[in-house]
């Protein structure tokens, strides 16, 4: 998805906010930093992490903007060793886009990219008390037509600090898009 730019008209506000979901530079690094910092909910990785996503993941990622301002982000990887697969880090969304069905479209746009390149399976890891992002994934999942199993992939103990289990989420396959 490199240098692909999408544009979708925003659902209800398609005259106010016309977002634009395309693959992240590396100068959108300090903006998506900034919306998962304010997000308050999101584990908050250093500001260099969000550079890093940016410039060397940027085919796995996708950043939504409304008049060109950065306002949400799917960030993820291919392991090496699952091709097939994608892993979901981290999606946000910037308070002002909220409840508009912006991450939906945000992971829809970024797996009908992979899903052309080979990807077959969306994975993530979410935390059991995070029922945002579970509603999310799940409805990914009916969208896409495709099964979706859960397991405790870390458990509490497994953690130095004081983080909640993380169960992955594994979707697929996903057909053609």
């Amino acid at each position: 998805m490199s240098g692909k730019h999408i544009q979708r008209a925003n659902g209800d506000n398609a005259a106010a906010d016309h977002v634009v979901i395309e693959s992240p530079a590396k100068s959108d690094g300090a903006a998506l930093w900034r919306i998962a910092r304010d997000s308050q909910k999101l584990d908050l990785n250093s500001s260099y992490a969000y550079l890093l996503w940016c410039h060397d993941f940027a085919d796995t990622s996708v950043v939504a903007r409304v008049d060109g301002v950065a306002v949400g982000f799917v960030i993820g990887y291919r392991r090496q060793s699952k091709q097939d697969a994608a892993v979901v880090w981290q999606v946000a969304v910037d308070d002002s886009q909220r409840g508009r069905g912006l991450a939906g479209r945000m992971l829809d746009t970024l797996f009908e990219g992979l899903v052309r390149r080979g990807v077959r399976y969306l994975e993530t890891t979410i935390t059991p008390d995070n029922d945002a992002s579970i509603r999310l994934f799940r409805s990914f999942a009916k969208r896409w037509d495709a099964e979706l199993e859960t397991a405790e992939l870390f458990a509490a103990a497994d953690f130095p600090d004081e983080h909640e289990a993380e169960h992955i989420y594994r979707i697929g396959p996903l057909a053609g898009a």
